[in-house]
């Protein structure tokens, strides 16, 4: 397994659920949300949606797999085990040791045949935070 760090040094949110996060953000933000979150329980069915450190997440039932960050332009979509995908279409950004995300400032933007391979890469990747 590999290790995951995760290190935040501001104030997070507090949601209660991922549906309290979704309701929070923007109008276009829920719109990209919401067409991750119908990608997401199509191909990974068995992960559950919560909140960590502030943010929507798919976990499964140990660890947290994606997350969805938004910020002022737009969302982040992304994979705790991220630098361990294999890119093809090299849309994960990042610098950290395992972190990626991709970012989608439209509906138009969430690419589902290019983020599919992402999605069911992560549901089964083995890491540990």
């Amino acid at each position: 397994m590999i290790g995951v760090g995760i290190c935040y040094n501001h104030k997070m949110d507090r949601y209660e659920s991922f549906d309290d996060y979704y309701q929070s953000q923007s109008k276009v933000h829920q719109q990209i949300i919401e067409k991750l979150r119908g990608l997401v329980t199509e191909l990974s069915p068995s992960l559950q949606e919560t909140v960590k450190w502030g943010n929507g997440c798919w976990a499964n039932t140990k660890l947290p797999v994606m997350f969805v960050h938004c910020k002022d332009d737009h969302v982040q979509f992304g994979f705790y085990g991220g630098a361990l995908l294999s890119d093809p279409d090299k849309l994960l950004k990042g610098g950290g040791q395992y972190v990626r995300h991709v970012p989608l400032a439209r509906t138009d933007d969430v690419n589902t045949l290019a983020l599919e391979p992402l999605i069911k890469q992560a549901t089964t990747l083995n890491y540990k935070l």
